[in-house]
């Protein structure tokens, strides 16, 4: 783990349209709506229509994505394309299993779980027990570390199993579509009002780690394709349809360490750029089967 990441400042330099909404009272009145699911399926019946790949040209051209990374194919719609699949050796993989490797792209920050189940999102503390629906489960991960992967518009909106394992219990948790930009964070506790899909698993060589995937503004669906059973590294665990979108990985004390540079980033205020399989952390220690 030796090789030094990009970074990005977490940074309150957000768009006028998000400023209105959170800080402006007016602003504030408009987004109560917005979030609601009235209107976020009337947006995901726009965005899974003809009409709206109108939208693709100029969505390729503001974030400057790598269209060369991905399959070429005929989007019949916006979501088709946001939801674009890799080209396979577009993302290396690590296949040495008592490395963590990030489960999509994004970018990344890492926090302690304290005993009171609590972490510090961009000045902001979240409850573990609102994040998890549960008090007794949320006990599980004292003393661990919570490891938050931002994805952004330029990423692959794809996410992954980082390991060999069984899948103990899947909960879905309804929620409001709140954005997950850094303006939000700051404002409103988006990851415990978000709805949001958490899945326990018992990985062979990291222990027993919960994966949490969180829905955004507007549409923001999760789409997962595997609830039970059994899972391995580097298998699909689903996908976001358009909005931003996080996915959480909890893991337990003594389990993982993650990598120092992306610790010491986070202390630094700065996100770490990373891409689906790029190795961010290692096993302390083989884990019981």
């Amino acid at each position: 783990m030796d090789k030094q990441f990009k970074t990005i400042p977490i940074t309150e330099n957000d768009s006028r349209s998000l400023n209105f909404l959170y800080k402006n009272r007016l602003g504030r009145f408009f987004l109560k709506g917005m979030i609601q699911a009235p209107l976020t399926k009337l947006a995901g019946v726009y965005l899974n229509s003809s009409f709206s790949k109108s939208m693709i040209k100029n969505f390729i051209k503001k974030n400057n994505l790598q269209m060369e990374d991905y399959q070429k194919t005929t989007y019949r719609s916006f979501n088709h394309f946001f939801m674009r699949e890799i080209k396979p050796d577009a993302r290396p993989l690590s296949e040495t299993v008592n490395l963590v490797p990030a489960p999509c792209d994004a970018k990344v920050t890492v926090y302690p779980i304290n005993e009171q189940s609590i972490f510090r999102v961009k000045h902001s503390d979240y409850n573990l027990s609102e994040l998890l629906d549960s008090k007794s489960l949320a006990e599980s991960w004292h003393g661990g570390s919570a490891v938050i992967f931002r994805l952004t518009p330029d990423d692959y909106h794809h996410y992954y199993f980082i390991d060999e394992g069984k899948i103990l219990e899947h909960r879905d948790i309804a929620g409001i579509f709140h954005t997950v930009q850094p303006i939000a964070t700051h404002n409103e506790p988006v990851f415990s009002r978000n709805a949001r899909e958490v899945t326990i698993i018992k990985t062979k060589h990291f222990g027993k780690i919960a994966q949490i995937e969180v829905g955004a503004l507007m549409v923001g669906k999760i789409k997962n394709v595997k609830n039970s059973g059994t899972c391995q590294r580097f298998e699909k665990k689903g996908w976001f349809e358009f909005g931003g979108s996080t996915v959480i990985l909890l893991f337990q004390k003594d389990t993982v360490t993650i990598d120092p540079e992306i610790s010491q980033n986070t202390k630094n205020n700065q996100e770490t750029i990373v891409k689906f399989g790029q190795v961010v952390g290692q096993a302390i220690g083989e884990m019981d089967e």
